[in-house]
């Protein structure tokens, strides 16, 4: 299933960042005690108790202030808490509750998603006794916590945690989301539209005119659907820094984390661009089965070699998604609408591919007589056997003496032989190598 998202979330300086590094294992939030330094939301994925999910930390919400920093701070901290399944929110212990706490408390309530409310600073008993005062917040569920230190913050999380049930209950719907990415002006709401058969979305010839991800559902040859028409992404460079289209970027990407498949959608009047790696780049990165789409073929200039040429650029410039299948539509039209559903599914059930235990050992043992493991300073890796641990996408481990022997390119040719082996086109697959010892 996708990670659950939890936005950590309150005025600024009350220890925000602070919690988020410490959960994130690593110092990936700036900390000063300046208000205000963390201006952007920065996202790390963590886990607690096989849960995974994804923090999210934002800049600190000053409802009153009418600076322009602060306002875009308080714009990142509502987006955050829009995707939000969980919304923890900050106050000082030692600062006592103070008036912005009510109006982010309001702000709060608005969104209707599972708030907790964390104390944070509470290093001394008399600290903790400061919580019993932010009840007047009127939110029921309080944590007293210390990220300084370390203290209350497994209580915390397991309350977290417990909230992800429901989350995971929505993403069980019996429906199959697939999320439509790509550039602005690439026809992604085109697409939609042409597919459901009414204008359900906004087509423009001005680029951005999507602003958020709009879920559209349907139904195909009694198939339910939810079509996810996202907001185009572009190079950050050509974002300016006060406009909302800044802030419809993380809902494309929260839609792809939420999708069970993603049409990549790339433009065939201009070509392959850095932008389009980048989008396909985090598809890859996040284990979604997806296809890529090169629409406007109906308007390409055709000669014998132009298919060709394309799958040629594609397969250069998208080489770490050579499993990925390419289909040429025109969303204009409706062509090859068929054969993009096809490849979709085929792509989504091969991302729920599980390979026997015996099956996929015998597969090892061949690929190894035909090509010997590598060695280093006298030592050659030795593999023992291979299990798959998980699907979405297919999580392979193989058992040996030393994983530090698995050169790169072995592991490559692994992979490779898998795939050659069984069906696993349309999907990332992971194959890591484990000490069988450890």
């Amino acid at each position: 299933m996708a990670k659950p998202f939890v936005a950590v979330v309150g005025r600024p300086n009350v220890g925000k960042s602070t919690f988020f590094n410490k959960i994130a294992g690593k110092r990936i939030s700036i900390v000063e005690d300046t208000p205000g330094v963390t201006r952007d939301r920065i996202y790390a994925d963590a886990e607690w108790l096989t849960h995974e999910f994804t923090l999210i930390d934002t800049g600190g919400i000053d409802p009153g202030s009418t600076d322009v920093i602060r306002q875009q701070m308080k714009l990142q901290a509502e987006l955050a808490v829009d995707i939000a399944d969980v919304i923890l929110f900050f106050v000082d212990a030692k600062q006592g509750l103070v008036p912005a706490d009510y109006e982010v408390a309001a702000l709060l309530r608005r969104a209707s998603k599972p708030i907790i409310t964390v104390v944070n600073k509470a290093d001394t008993k008399r600290d903790e006794q400061a919580m019993y005062d932010f009840y007047a917040l009127g939110l029921d569920s309080l944590y007293a916590i210390s990220a300084e230190q370390g203290l209350g913050i497994g209580d915390l999380l397991d309350e977290v945690v417990s909230h992800f049930a429901e989350a995971e209950k929505e993403d069980k719907a019996d429906v199959i989301r697939i999320a439509v990415v790509g550039k602005p002006n690439v026809g992604k709401s085109s697409l939609v539209n042409t597919i459901i058969g009414e204008p359900r979305t906004i087509v423009s010839e001005i680029a951005g005119t999507t602003r958020d991800a709009i879920d559209v559902p349907f139904s195909r040859d009694g198939t339910g659907y939810v079509l996810i028409d996202t907001a185009g992404i572009r190079k950050k460079a050509r974002i300016e820094d006060k406009s909302i289209e800044r802030y419809s970027v993380i809902r494309s990407f929260a839609a792809v984390r939420r999708a069970d498949a993603v049409v990549v959608m790339i433009d065939a009047l201009e070509g392959i661009t850095e932008q389009d790696v980048k989008i396909a780049g985090f598809v890859n990165d996040e284990g979604k089965p997806c296809v890529i789409a090169v629409n406007k073929w109906d308007a390409v200039e055709k000669d014998t070699h132009t298919t060709n040429i394309f799958d040629k650029d594609i397969a250069c410039d998208l080489a770490f998604m050579s499993y990925a299948k390419t289909v040429y539509i025109s969303a204009l039209t409706g062509q090859r609408l068929g054969k993009l559903f096809e490849l979709l599914e085929t792509a989504r059930e091969n991302n729920r591919r599980r390979i026997t235990t015996g099956l996929l050992n015998e597969c090892i043992s061949e690929a190894v007589a035909m090509v010997e493991p590598p060695s280093d300073k006298g030592r050659r890796l030795k593999i023992y056997y291979a299990t798959q641990v998980a699907t979405g996408p297919p999580y392979i481990v193989i058992f040996v003496n030393d994983a530090a022997l698995m050169h790169f390119s072995y592991m490559r040719y692994l992979e490779n032989y898998l795939r050659k082996s069984f069906d696993f086109s349309g999907t990332p697959i992971k194959v890591v190598a484990r000490n069988k010892n450890d």
